[in-house]
């Protein structure tokens, strides 16, 4: 037996996952800014420190042009996606020994999920 849902219903039902979607996208802004903006951007083609982690998500670890990235980060064979991303972010210098990226990690899971999230939307 199918159940129809009012348009009201589905209406409020959109707008209830729009609005968590927002804050999530918020909370990734928020931690990218407060732990990762100093050396890295999302800018294509704009490196600092770090490389550009415009469209890190399905990108392979040491393909940023113009960026002089360690031998480790180079020939790790990585493609970033959620798990590694997440693994890498908790410890990097643990996850990839020889990283030129002095950073200590994200300690808080719901931290490295939101900005992986987000940055999944940086292309």
């Amino acid at each position: 037996m199918m159940r129809h849902v009012s348009t009201a219903t589905a209406a409020a039902l959109l707008l209830a996952l729009c609005a968590g979607s927002a804050a999530a996208q918020e909370q990734g802004d928020q931690v990218f800014k407060r732990s990762c903006a100093v050396c890295h951007t999302t800018e294509a083609r704009k490196n600092k420190i770090g490389p550009s982690l415009a469209g890190i998500v399905g990108r392979k670890a040491g393909s940023v042009e113009r960026f002089s990235y360690s031998d480790a980060n180079r020939k790790s064979g990585i493609t970033w996606d959620a798990a590694t991303l997440d693994k890498y972010l908790t410890d990097p210098r643990n996850f990839m020994p020889g990283t030129k990226m002095v950073f200590i990690g994200l300690k808080k899971p719901e931290d490295r999920q939101a900005v992986i999230d987000w940055l999944a939307q940086q292309k």
